[in-house]
Formats: structure tokens, C-alpha cells, sequence
């Protein structure tokens, strides 16, 4: 699997959503260079996700999947439990809703990136 590649798109999806969120609040043209500088925690959070949560699934059951049935089995709930730890992120501190939206976001799309790859092979 190229997972290099999957978060390295993963960051920079992440990046555009949670700068996308801040300035549609408040746009200040002195904000711009720390959108760069936050590419490295938001490639750090976006590595350690993609390697502890999704990583595992597409890596232990590779051996027998046609169809790519990791996507259609474990998705699901990946996506129920995600979206009720962000939601419960968002309830509890509003301020870091563009962090919760961007990781959510980010890693419903990583899954499907991994489930294209696999489906590829296949």
C-alpha cells in the first residue's frame, strides 16, 4: 500500500478544511503563515491516526480480501464511532469544532482512499 502517499493527500485535506473553517469566521492576512507551520502537527495527528485506526484494519486482513470486504465490514462502525467522538468533541469545546470537522472528514476519506487501493489490487 502506498501509505505515504494516502497521508501526505490526508494532511492536506485536513489542512484546507481546518483553515477553510477558521477563516470563514475571520480572515486576517497575518494568520497565512501559520497555516503553514500547522502542516507539521496536523501531518503528525493525521500520520498517527491513519497508522493506529485504519492502517490495522487494511494490513491483518489483506490476506483473503476479495471484494474488498474490510471497507464494507468495518466502515460503518468506524464512521458511527467517529462521529460520536467528534460530535462529543464539538459538545464539549466548541472552540475546536474545525479540529473535530477536519478529523473527522479527513479520516472518512482516508478509508475510502484505502478501500480504492485495495480495490485496485484486487
Amino acid at each position: 500500500m502506498k501509505t505515504s502517499k494516502i497521508i501526505l493527500k490526508a494532511t492536506l485535506l485536513s489542512t484546507c478544511i481546518f483553515w477553510l473553517i477558521i477563516f470563514s469566521g475571520n480572515f486576517e492576512s497575518l494568520m497565512i503563515p501559520f497555516m503553514f507551520l500547522s502542516l507539521i502537527p496536523i501531518s503528525l495527528c493525521c500520520a498517527t491516526t491513519i497508522m493506529i485506526t485504519i492502517l490495522p484494519f487494511f494490513r491483518f486482513k489483506t490476506i483473503n480480501n476479495k471484494n474488498n470486504i474490510v471497507f464494507k465490514k468495518y466502515f460503518p462502525f468506524y464512521a458511527i464511532v467517529c462521529f460520536s467522538l467528534c460530535f462529543y468533541g464539538v459538545l464539549i469545546d466548541l472552540d475546536l469544532a474545525c479540529f473535530y470537522v477536519s478529523a473527522f472528514f479527513t479520516t472518512m476519506q482516508s478509508w475510502v482512499w484505502f478501500g480504492k487501493e485495495v480495490e485496485s489490487k484486487s
